[in-house]
């Protein structure tokens, strides 16, 4: 079994809530739902049901339509057809891709109001407009969502359990990782080609086989593509084009999404819902640029200029190398042996963005373009905010940087420009643990600690 840390709030559900609301898990297609939710239902009831709505016949469909005033009925019907003994409170039953069948999400509040039972749901673009039309959302729905496997998740699958406990430890006592630093990186590394999408994480674990793996992810990448075309409707042709180009703009020095690429005339407006259809996916993690990187950043989100990252990072490799075999096999040697200051540095902030993302963290930056004043040029990564609001300086700017440069210029330009905001400038770079010149230089594998302290 694949250890994934969303199965302890699957548990704190089922203990503080499960009588008062239904689970609804989204994420994007392949992260792992359905499975996690079917050995967490194995362990944790006498008896579960799953029901998924993308080959659920008309029989099972029908009773939603028919049965939802006679409960008793419905129960036993459905008990019939799934060939599963349902027992009160200790069943729990299990709406699979619900998306395919919005009447079933509807009939929540009356499957929750009843008590008998726990409920989850799991999808992808469960929120989008033509999987809500015509039914009520029910309010007895707790929504959480789920991501490709994290770092931590990574190193369990692979092997090294404790190595993520070290690295919070260095990182809570302010200290360097000192000779783990190259296992982390090692790891990290390997992080880097093969991603966090679970059928490519046992790929791995069982094989070592990067070719195998790579062979995997694409197979991945194709059901995505083919997703867009099935599902993204008028939408289609502008999410694919969006779809495709986010390497192509990742590789570039500013990495905000630039339309022109997209046509001569193109405009954020014109691709807002492919973007949004993306977004709601969870096929790319979208960062917004601040105006005023003060805190709520929501509230001063410029939606002109935006960055567009991919799920995951393994799978970007993937997506950006496609030129044959060969081509990738040279791509995972390089990566693999220290060179990830590739396409200047696409991978090492999107897997920054991909590790935020995966705590919960929206994703912002700050950019601001002065032809007059220097001073008022500079170019911010990422910027977080504190999750208490206790003190003055909330904001933490973050650079990433691939390489052996580690210049911090806009660093420092930006606590010079927001020093009543600022808390604290980090740098994520591939070397371990240091204090420089007011910045706080931190190996890439502790973004996580950033994000999960709250700062």
């Amino acid at each position: 079994m694949l250890k994934r840390k969303i199965y302890d709030k699957l548990l704190d559900w089922k203990k503080t809530s499960s009588r008062e609301c239904a689970l609804l898990i989204d994420g994007a297609r392949r992260v792992g739902k359905s499975y996690i939710v079917e050995e967490f239902a194995k362990a944790e009831y006498r008896s579960y049901a799953i029901i998924d709505f993308t080959h659920a016949d008309k029989a099972i469909k029908d009773l939603f339509l028919k049965y939802m005033s006679n409960l008793d009925t419905f129960f036993a019907y459905l008990s019939s057809l799934t060939d599963v003994t349902f027992y009160r409170h200790e069943t729990l039953i299990v709406f699979d891709e619900v998306q395919h069948f919005p009447k079933a999400r509807e009939a929540i509040k009356h499957l929750v109001k009843d008590g008998r039972y726990d409920y989850i749901e799991t999808g992808s673009l469960v929120s989008i407009n033509e999987n809500v039309k015509d039914i009520l959302i029910p309010s007895e729905e707790r929504d959480i969502e789920m991501y490709p496997m994290d770092f931590e998740e990574f190193l369990w699958a692979t092997g090294r359990p404790t190595l993520m406990d070290s690295i919070r430890s260095a990182f809570k006592s302010g200290e360097g990782m000192g000779p783990l630093h190259e296992t982390a990186m090692d790891s990290f590394r390997q992080y880097l080609v093969v991603g966090g999408m679970p059928q490519a994480v046992v790929r791995y674990v069982e094989s070592h086989d990067f070719k195998a793996v790579d062979r995997q992810k694409r197979d991945l990448l194709r059901l995505y593509r083919k997703g867009i075309r099935k599902h993204a409707k008028r939408y289609a042709l502008r999410v694919e084009r969006i779809y495709d180009e986010i390497p192509s703009q990742l590789s570039r020095h500013e990495k905000h999404f630039n339309f022109s690429s997209l046509g001569d005339s193109a405009r954020y407006r014109e691709y807002e819902n492919a973007f949004l259809w993306l977004a709601d996916a969870m096929v790319a993690n979208v960062a917004w640029n601040v105006s005023d990187p003060n805190v709520g950043f929501r509230l001063n989100m410029d939606d002109s200029l935006m960055k567009c990252y991919f799920l995951d990072t393994g799978l970007l490799v993937s997506h950006s190398f496609d030129e044959g075999e060969m081509v990738a096999q040279n791509i995972h040697n390089r990566i693999l042996t220290g060179d990830i200051e590739l396409n200047k540095g696409m991978l090492v902030e999107n897997v920054v963005a991909q590790m935020f993302a995966a705590c919960g963290r929206k994703l912002y930056f700050y950019s601001r373009r002065s032809r007059e004043d220097g001073r008022e040029r500079m170019e911010i990564d990422f910027v977080l905010a504190r999750s208490k609001l206790d003190v003055a300086h909330n904001v933490f700017p973050i650079e990433v940087k691939s390489g052996k440069n580690a210049s911090h210029r806009s660093l420092d330009k930006f606590v010079e420009k927001f020093r009543s905001y600022v808390a604290k400038p980090y740098l994520l770079w591939m070397k371990d643990r240091k204090i420089q010149d007011g910045v706080e230089y931190l190996p890439i594998y502790m973004a996580p600690c950033l994000a999960e302290e709250g700062l």
